[in-house]
């Protein structure tokens, strides 16, 4: 009997040590070097595993569903942060194990959705737009080329409940935050009218739209810029665009489940990754604009000098920050529900 308790006992010890030098990361699609993870791995002993996700909606559903206690790290957008932090789904940093939080812009050290950084740090930055065949159409300055009657030629709409109500309620006039409900009705009526167009060729996160344009089964797309600046690389007939109305910044950023299984390792990963040459090697890869003002010297200059990646101010005007919305996030649930499911 002795004898089976030590070897359960040292069963449990191994298993606790192997837990410790693993973390596991939930994060987007086509987000971060493999290479980036290896030298973590390299440097610390720890092996990072990797699961994916396509929005926010489903990251958050994840961690509701138990995931909460399988991740060690993830990366919410800016606009959800606050509901992770209500539903204490993510937990406070230890400030003292992430010393390059010092590294980030001072436009991002002390966000609206997160004062102080006290549960999150910026990763990346950047925005939606359209992205275009350019050897089909011409450079598209509206979004009626997609949600109104300006456009020819099939298009895909984001799966993401923010931009595409966001790039809607910017058509419109109104604000991508609006809390009027008959503003927030109106954009959903124009994203129907858009899903019963015969060019409409359906809903994709950033990552399968990308894909859909370069494979020329789209001549429009909805998509963040990194993935349309990925996406020219691979096919120079592609561009991208931000419509004369506006649409949506985001800020992604890391954060650390409540239930996390090896704090600790996630700690040591956020700082890895705030770390400058780290941080510019991940924009570098990304292709979307650095939040470490640290990394700004190691950035590719093909990069600093590009508009679609670091915009200027004039499009920086029409670019609006997406918010946190409170109670009135429901109302944007059932309009969305209703353009998904008609």
């Amino acid at each position: 009997m002795q004898r089976i308790l030590i070897l359960l006992t040292l069963a449990l010890a191994s298993l606790a040590f192997a837990q410790n030098k693993e973390m596991r990361l939930f994060i987007w699609s086509e987000y971060i070097d493999p290479k980036i993870l290896e030298d973590f791995t390299q440097q610390t002993g720890i092996k990072v595993r990797v699961d994916l996700y396509e929005s926010n909606e489903d990251m958050l559903a994840k961690l509701q569903a138990g995931g909460v206690s399988q991740y060690d790290v993830i990366v919410p957008g800016d606009y959800i942060i606050p509901t992770l932090i209500q539903l204490k789904l993510i937990q406070p940093f230890d400030k003292s194990k992430i010393p390059n939080l010092k590294n980030l812009d001072p436009k991002f050290a002390n966000p609206p959705y997160d004062p102080g950084n006290r549960y999150s740090a910026a990763y990346q930055w950047g925005m939606s737009g359209i992205m275009y065949r350019k050897d089909r159409v011409p450079t598209p300055k509206s979004w009626s080329v997609i949600l109104g009657p300006g456009g020819s030629g099939p298009f895909v709409l984001m799966d993401s409940i923010r931009e595409m109500m966001g790039g809607a309620l910017r058509y419109l006039g109104y604000s991508i935050n609006s809390k009027d409900p008959k503003q927030v009705q109106a954009a959903g009526k124009v994203l129907l009218e858009a899903k019963k167009s015969s060019r409409f060729l359906g809903f994709e996160g950033g990552v399968g739209a990308k894909n859909r344009l370069v494979a020329g089964t789209a001549t429009y797309a909805v998509v963040y810029n990194g993935d349309a600046i990925k996406a020219a690389a691979e096919n120079d007939k592609v561009g991208f665009v931000v419509p004369q109305e506006g649409a949506a910044l985001f800020v992604d950023n890391l954060a650390i489940p409540a239930k996390a299984p090896n704090p600790e390792a996630a700690h040591k990963f956020i700082n890895f990754i705030l770390d400058p040459k780290i941080g510019a090697r991940l924009s570098n890869f990304n292709r979307y604009a650095t939040p470490n003002k640290a990394a700004l010297p190691y950035i590719n200059p093909a990069d600093r000098k590009n508009p679609a990646i670091y915009p200027d101010a004039k499009v920086m005007a029409k670019l609006e920050f997406v918010l946190d919305l409170g109670k009135d996030t429901r109302l944007y649930d059932e309009v969305w529900t209703a353009v998904k499911s008609r």
